[in-house]
């Protein structure tokens, strides 16, 4: 059974209690003891955040009931104990914790892989944000479009440094770099970057060749399946997890391609 830790850490954020109860979650998820119960996870919980206020105390309840509002959690063990206190691990849960130093379900370890993983101007960062959020309040279409305006500001961003090292060396901009839509500027930044290949190692041309495509292509469809319905689920939760999980790769590699180009 999970122990207490002595290295208590003040956490206010309903952020921070998340990443903390996911992580007993876990722990108890793999434990043999059978008490996957609810009051030994919150005391866990509470001990490592310090949860000694009131106010304190009901962040963490909330938390906890965000897991089982989300499916991430479920009430009952087996049939012989159906209700609370007991509680399992549903199959998204157990997919969540497979991943959970970066899994959309716990915001702040995704936000530290991203950070890692890319450097995001304000506008890809609010919006990346608030993809987060809606996805954690089971609100798809709406984490489908955030994501997507995210990755948009990111691709706008690379035209804007491209445009610029061309104006700057007296080149004409290729057609359909200017453009006011999207999908127009991402084949115009592809047909430039198919032409200039041979100038990229081999890394990045690799990545680029596998990548750029794929990663551009499936978030802007899962955006489009949004903001364009023609059902009325036109979005699912996994289609939207997968975007989120790849749009740190995709801003990575629009890193890599600034970089290719230069100041």
């Amino acid at each position: 059974m999970p122990t207490g830790k002595a290295n208590k850490v003040s956490q206010s954020s309903g952020q921070s209690v998340l990443q903390t109860m996911l992580q007993v979650v876990e722990e108890y998820s793999k434990s043999d003891s059978g008490n996957f119960q609810a009051k030994p996870i919150l005391e866990e919980v509470a001990m490592r955040c310090g949860s000694e206020s009131t106010e304190q105390q009901q962040a963490v309840l909330t938390v906890w009931s965000d897991l089982f509002r989300s499916g991430m959690l479920a009430p009952g063990y087996n049939l012989a104990n159906p209700n609370f206190p007991f509680c399992h691990l549903t199959n998204k849960g157990r997919e969540a914790l497979k991943h959970i130093s970066r899994d959309p379900a716990n915001p702040d370890g995704y936000l530290a892989y991203l950070k890692s993983r890319a450097v995001l101007d304000d506008v890809s960062r609010s919006y990346i944000e608030e993809a987060l959020s809606t996805f954690n309040s089971a609100s798809y279409k709406a984490a489908a479009v955030m994501v997507g305006c995210a990755a948009e500001a990111l691709i706008l961003r690379l035209r804007d440094k491209l445009v610029g090292k061309l104006t700057s060396a007296g080149t004409p901009s290729p057609s359909g770099l200017t453009d006011w839509r999207i999908k127009t500027v991402r084949d115009a930044l592809k047909t430039y970057c198919d032409s200039e290949a041979s100038t990229m190692d081999r890394s990045l041309r690799e990545s680029y060749g596998a990548y750029w495509t794929a990663f551009a292509e499936q978030i802007r469809r899962v955006r489009n399946d949004a903001g364009h319905p023609q059902s009325v689920d036109p979005v699912s939760e996994e289609s939207v997890h997968a975007s989120l999980l790849i749009f740190p790769e995709l801003a990575h590699l629009i890193g890599d391609l600034e970089a290719w180009i230069g100041p």
